[in-house]
C-alpha cells in the first residue's frame, strides 16, 4: 500500500464494498490499514476532502501590522515611483521602530497588504481576433547603427498588419512628419494595399493636439495622406494605457530591433542598411509562427494581402515644398542644415523639397542640387562641383576650401578636380592674347560646375560653427 494516493484508496475501499456489500467499516479499516473515519468518508464520495489547512498567526508581523497598513495606505496618494517598497518597509521596522522581524517575513506581509489595499491588481489582457485586411498598427522605435564610422542614433518606423503579422520596417535619422508620411507611402507599395483602419498613438507627425477622450486635432498633412488612401486612423490613450492597444507593434519593434540589430550593425550607407532589414524581415516571416498558427507569417499575408483596399493610381507625395533663399556660401538652409547649389543661384529664392530621405533644389521644374538629407542640426553638405566657378576666380580660397578638404580626405577628388586645382594655382582665368576666351580647360571644368557635363559629385558633410 506505500505510496499510493488518497485518490487510489478510496477508490480502492469503495470496490471492496461493491465487491462485498455486508463487510464491515472496521474490517474495512483494518483491511486498508487507515481510520475509519477515512473509510466512512471513501464510502460518502469518491472524492477526498480537502485538507484543513492552519491558519497560523503572524505574532511577530502582528504588531506591526497596522503601522504597516499605514505607510501603504498613505503610498495610495503619493507620486507612483516614489512608493513603498516591501525592503522599505522592513528598513523603516528596524530603523525607526527597533522591529526584530526578518526582511522575508515583511515581504510576505506587504505583498498580501498591496493586493488587499488595492495596490497591486492583475493585469487582464482580453483575447483579441483581427480579421485579415482591417487594421494595421504604426509606430516608431529608437535604434542605433555605425554609418560610415560614426555611431548614430536614428529610428526605426515600423506598420504592422494585425491579421497576418506581416510588418513594414524602415530606417531613418529622424522621425519628421516627411520621414512618418514616406514610411506610409513605402509600406503600402510593400504590402501592395492599404488595410482599412490603422492604430497610432499622439506621434506629433499626425496630432497636431490631443483633445478631451480620443479627440484629436490632426495634422493637415497627415489629414490629406489619410484621404489620398482612404484609410481610418484610431489614436490610442495618451500614456502607457495607450501603449496596450497597440501591444502587436509595441511588440514588434522591440522583438526585430533584438533580432536585426544585435549586433549593432556598420554600414556605408542608409540603403545598405534598409538593404540589411529587408533582407533580415523576409528571411524572418518565411520562419515565424505566431500564436501557433500553423502557417508562418509570410504564408498568412499572401491571404492578408487579397483582402486589403486597392492603391490610389499615384503613390501620395510625402516631400514637403517650401522656399529657402539662398546665401552668399551658395547654400539653401532647411531645418537648421546648409546645402549647397551652383554658385550661379546665389541671392535667388528657390523652390526645395524637403523629402524623408533627400533635399532637392529646383529651378522650375529642373532639379539643379540633391543631397541626402542631414543627419543632424548645423551640418553642412557640400558639392564641390557647385564651387569650381568661383574657385577659378578666387583661386586663393581653394587650399583652405572646406569642399576640397573634406573631397581630399574622403577620397573623392578627381583626376577632374586635380587638373582644375592645378590650373587655378597658375592663374585665375588663361585668357588667349587679343581673344578674350578662357581657355578649354576652364571651359570644361565651368560646364561641370554648370551640371552641363557628367561628374563625380563630392559630397561633404562638415559641422556649421556656432553663432
Amino acid at each position: 500500500m506505500a505510496g499510493r494516493s488518497k485518490v487510489e484508496l478510496f477508490e480502492q475501499i469503495r470496490r471492496a464494498r461493491r465487491d462485498d456489500p455486508d463487510v464491515a467499516v472496521r474490517e474495512l479499516a483494518r483491511r486498508f490499514k487507515t481510520h475509519r473515519r477515512t473509510v466512512h468518508q471513501a464510502l460518502a464520495s469518491p472524492v477526498p476532502p480537502p485538507r484543513k489547512v492552519q491558519v497560523r498567526a503572524a505574532p511577530v508581523m502582528g504588531q506591526w501590522a497596522t503601522i504597516v497598513d499605514g505607510w501603504l495606505t498613505a503610498d495610495l496618494t503619493a507620486p507612483r515611483k516614489q512608493r513603498h517598497t516591501a525592503r522599505r518597509v522592513w528598513e523603516r521596522l528596524v530603523d525607526e521602530h527597533q522591529a526584530r522581524v526578518a526582511e522575508s517575513t515583511v515581504r510576505e506581509y506587504v505583498r498580501e497588504a498591496k493586493v488587499r489595499l488595492g495596490h497591486a491588481t492583475v493585469e487582464v489582457t482580453v483575447p483579441q481576433e483581427h480579421p485579415l485586411g482591417r487594421e494595421a498598427e504604426v509606430d516608431f522605435g529608437a535604434i542605433c547603427f555605425v554609418l560610415n564610422g560614426v555611431e548614430v542614433e536614428g529610428k526605426l518606423f515600423v506598420m504592422r498588419l494585425s491579421g497576418s503579422g506581416k510588418a513594414f520596417r524602415r530606417a531613418y535619422l529622424n522621425e519628421a512628419q516627411e520621414v512618418f508620411l514616406d514610411g506610409h507611402v513605402r509600406a503600402f507599395d510593400v504590402f501592395g494595399g492599404v488595410p482599412t483602419r490603422i492604430r497610432y498613438d499622439n506621434l506629433k507627425a499626425a496630432v497636431s493636439k490631443v483633445l478631451r477622450g480620443r479627440d484629436r486635432a490632426e495634422s493637415e498633412r497627415f489629414t490629406m495622406m489619410r484621404s489620398h488612401y482612404g484609410f481610418d486612423s484610431f489614436f490610442c490613450l495618451p500614456g502607457v494605457d495607450g501603449a496596450h492597444e497597440k501591444g502587436g507593434v509595441e511588440g514588434e519593434v522591440g522583438r526585430f530591433r533584438r533580432r536585426a540589430l544585435v549586433p549593432v550593425p556598420k554600414v556605408s550607407s542608409m540603403d545598405e542598411l534598409n538593404d540589411l532589414l529587408d533582407r533580415i524581415g523576409e528571411r524572418d516571416d518565411a520562419r515565424r509562427h505566431i500564436d501557433g498558427r500553423f502557417m508562418t507569417v509570410a504564408e498568412h499575408f499572401a491571404l492578408e494581402a487579397q483582402m486589403l483596399q486597392p492603391l490610389p493610381v499615384e503613390a501620395f507625395d510625402s516631400a514637403r515644398s517650401m522656399q529657402c533663399r539662398v546665401d552668399s556660401k551658395s547654400r539653401v538652409c532647411v531645418r537648421q542644415s546648409f546645402y549647397s547649389v551652383p554658385i550661379r543661384y546665389a541671392g535667388r529664392r528657390m523652390q526645395v523639397r524637403l523629402g524623408a530621405e533627400a533635399v532637392e533644389v529646383l529651378d522650375g521644374s529642373r532639379a539643379v542640387a540633391v543631397h541626402p538629407r542631414a543627419a543632424h542640426k548645423h551640418m553642412q553638405i557640400l558639392v564641390l562641383d557647385h564651387y569650381l566657378e568661383i574657385l577659378a576666380r578666387k583661386p586663393g580660397a581653394l587650399p583652405n576650401a572646406t569642399a576640397l578638404a573634406r573631397a581630399r580626405a574622403s577620397g573623392a577628388f578627381s583626376e577632374v578636380h586635380d587638373r582644375f586645382w592645378t590650373t587655378a594655382r597658375e592663374r585665375a582665368l588663361r585668357v588667349e592674347p587679343g581673344s578674350g576666351s578662357v581657355s578649354r580647360d576652364w571651359v570644361s571644368l565651368s560646364g561641370v560646375a554648370a551640371g552641363e557635363q557628367d561628374a563625380e559629385a563630392v559630397v561633404v558633410e562638415v559641422a556649421e560653427p556656432a553663432a
